[in-house]
């Protein structure tokens, strides 16, 4: 039973992306461990699982239409996606709203090349302590988490580029 109305939650998440924004929040070296692994529907219709993508780098990217930031950040990720997907590197966009029509719209404007998954009960973000809009989780060839960034600013992408070419070469 999801207790928090979508208007609570758009605000916590507003709370958590301004509280990250203001600490410089930009990424951390998080310690090794396990990705929870997952299965959520993707914007083909087909299910997708998260560990059927072992063995290659995963970005698992946590955003939201309404989330200015996100908007700004999706060419960005798709450009990361197609320089590097022939090289083992993937990325999994999870859309964290209940209602995924306005994301599917949003993919109209800005359309991109990676999977894009739909998280509408919110259990996926729950797993991965989601604060933030965006979030995004590096996930190395073994499986384990091995970055994570809260917030987009202009120049994170840099940060993104360094860690997936130094995880794919792993």
């Amino acid at each position: 039973m999801n207790i928090l109305t979508r208007g609570m939650r758009h605000a916590l998440y507003a709370v958590g992306l301004a509280v990250g924004l203001a600490a410089g929040a930009a990424c951390a070296d998080v310690s090794e461990g396990p990705a929870p692994d997952f299965t959520l529907k993707s914007n083909t219709g087909e299910n997708l699982r998260l560990s059927e993508f072992r063995g290659e780098v995963v970005m698992i990217n946590f955003w939201a239409s309404w989330c200015g930031p996100c908007r700004q950040e999706m060419p960005l990720l798709d450009e990361l996606y197609t320089q590097y997907q022939p090289l083992g590197f993937t990325i999994l966009g999870v859309n964290v709203e209940e209602d995924s029509s306005k994301a599917k719209k949003l993919l109209e404007e800005i359309p991109v090349n990676f999977p894009v998954l739909f998280d509408n009960d919110s259990e996926v973000s729950k797993l991965y302590d989601v604060v933030a809009m965006p979030s995004t989780v590096l996930v190395d060839r073994d499986g384990n988490v091995r970055y994570l960034h809260q917030g987009y600013k202009p120049g994170y992408e840099e940060a993104y580029q360094q860690q997936v070419r130094a995880l794919v070469r792993e």
